[in-house]
């Protein structure tokens, strides 16, 4: 009886090779935030930022001490004492400062421009620009990234970015432990000048630097967005929700979403989102938006606008009369 012969082996050559799972890409590298070990130099740093010798510099020690590190050797105490009284003391200068150079403004828009010069976006630029982080104890690795991302996308930004826009924008929203040490440090004087709110402002103003007016909010993106978006006949539309204690807005331009801003205040939130749209419709990737199906006629209104707003500006400055201020209404 004849025997079935067994099946031959293939070579393994033959053999139907696994699919190679994809190479993985190389993880992202930042630079790291920094650190100054010395602490005697990192208390030095402040004071020669803010011309101003503290009576009793254990104060700063506190101040530039973060919970991570807190507890550790020599059981230091961490800032959140500090920022606790720096968040109130701030808003009270500023309440003041905003009183007495606007004699003339309301309750609402005065509370919008505190809002805006003490909001935790600008207290962090405030932070990225006197490089104020490396000068904190911690010890959390995480927080060392995500502050390292939002001051690398901070520095991407025009340089008069960071000066002059208060409200965010960034990529990577603002770390609040950036705004928690400008408090802190805030607060390190005001303790150590005995509660005076006068010598606070007078040592710390510089910091804030242009301060936002009522001159100057006007000049902020919305209006700006309107008249772009009429000159190409679009409509705008703003849809706010709540995330967590933050107030997320999108932007809405002729039914597409462009921009998305947030913020502890609801006016700053706004601000922030149409300030990100207008810098996807001037030169991201949505600047189809505004060139799809373009409306007629209303470019010109809107260029004649321009033009009578200029010859009117051309006329104060030669009178020496104040800046027109400019609001859209409706």
């Amino acid at each position: 009886m004849a025997t079935r012969a067994a099946p031959a082996r293939q070579p393994p050559a033959s053999r139907k090779r696994r699919a190679s799972p994809p190479a993985l890409s190389a993880p992202v590298t930042l630079p790291p935030p920094g650190f100054v070990a010395d602490r005697a130099e990192a208390a030095a740093r402040v004071e020669r930022l803010l011309q101003y010798r503290f009576r009793d510099r254990s104060l700063l020690d506190e101040a530039l001490t973060h919970q991570s590190f807190s507890g550790g050797a020599g059981g230091a105490a961490s800032y959140q004492r500090l920022e606790f009284v720096g968040d109130a003391a701030l808003g009270l200068a500023f309440s003041n400062f905003l009183y007495l150079t606007n004699p003339t403004v309301g309750p609402g828009a005065l509370s919008t421009l505190r809002a805006a010069n003490i909001s935790t976006e600008k207290l962090a630029r405030v932070a990225v620009r006197h490089d104020l982080y490396p000068l904190l104890r911690r010890n959390c690795p995480r927080l060392d990234l995500l502050v390292g991302q939002f001051i690398e996308s901070v520095k991407q930004e025009l340089e008069d970015d960071l000066g002059i826009t208060p409200y965010g924008g960034s990529v990577f929203k603002a770390p609040k432990v950036l705004a928690d040490i400008v408090e802190a440090i805030a607060a390190a004087v005001y303790v150590d000048c005995k509660f005076n709110i006068e010598e606070l402002w007078k040592v710390t103003r510089f910091l804030f630097e242009p301060i936002v007016t009522a001159e100057t909010i006007d000049e902020q993106p919305v209006s700006t967005l309107h008249e772009l978006c009429q000159k190409h006949g679009k409509d705008i539309k703003f849809k706010s929700w709540q995330k967590g204690g933050t107030t997320v807005v999108n932007v809405f331009v002729g039914g597409v979403l462009v921009g998305t801003g947030s913020s502890e205040q609801m006016g700053i939130a706004k601000l922030n989102a149409t300030r990100d749209a207008l810098s996807k419709l001037h030169g991201g990737g949505n600047q189809q938006v505004l060139t799809t199906g373009v409306g007629h006629g209303l470019g010109v209104e809107v260029g004649e606008l321009r033009e009578c707003k200029k010859k009117l500006i051309d006329q104060c400055n030669r009178k020496l009369w104040p800046k027109p201020i400019f609001k859209l209404q409706g």
